[in-house]
């Protein structure tokens, strides 16, 4: 009886591949998600406190800015820190340039449900729960995808810090 040769290990499953592969995307994902996580507390603690004394257009704008400037440093020096550095005044400029583009997403929507659907539904659309999910949930998530796209795409350009190849496997 000839002994059997060792057989290959058989190839990882799909999912095991693909977050191999993406790994990278997914750990900045992950940290984008966590700095969006804290500026969507402080977002919606400003925008709650604002919105019976200012009106939902102020209050967004204002906690929005309020927001974006803390998820600025968050990003920068913890979701991209990897990344080869332009300068401070472009970084700044472009990720207040998109961040004004996200704050017009979750205007428009904040706008589509308490002024428009609000003007048919009032009693369902102008309520301060209403104004809370259009702003913090629907307008938050639509811009939220767009911003780190922009993010990824045109601020924190830089080329990623060398790491190691990951091991082949199978």
């Amino acid at each position: 009886m000839t002994p059997k040769p060792p057989s290959a290990p058989p190839a990882p499953a799909l999912p095991l591949r693909l977050v191999a592969q993406f790994r990278h995307l997914i750990h900045e994902l992950g940290k984008f998600g966590v700095v969006g996580g804290a500026a969507y507390v402080v977002d919606l603690v400003i925008f709650n406190l604002l919105l019976s004394t200012t009106g939902w257009l102020t209050a967004t704008v204002i906690s929005t800015t309020v927001a974006a400037t803390g998820a600025f440093i968050g990003n920068r020096y913890w979701t991209w820190r990897d990344r080869e550095r332009s300068s401070l005044a472009r970084e700044y400029l472009l990720y207040f340039f998109f961040n004004v583009v996200g704050l017009g997403i979750s205007v428009g929507v904040l706008w589509l449900s308490h002024d428009v659907l609000g003007a048919v539904w009032p009693q369902l659309f102008q309520t301060r729960l209403a104004d809370n999910v259009a702003k913090m949930l629907v307008g938050n998530a639509i811009a939220s995808v767009f911003r780190f796209w922009a993010y990824r795409r045109f601020v924190f350009t830089g080329a990623p810090a060398a790491t190691p190849a990951p091991a082949q496997v199978g």
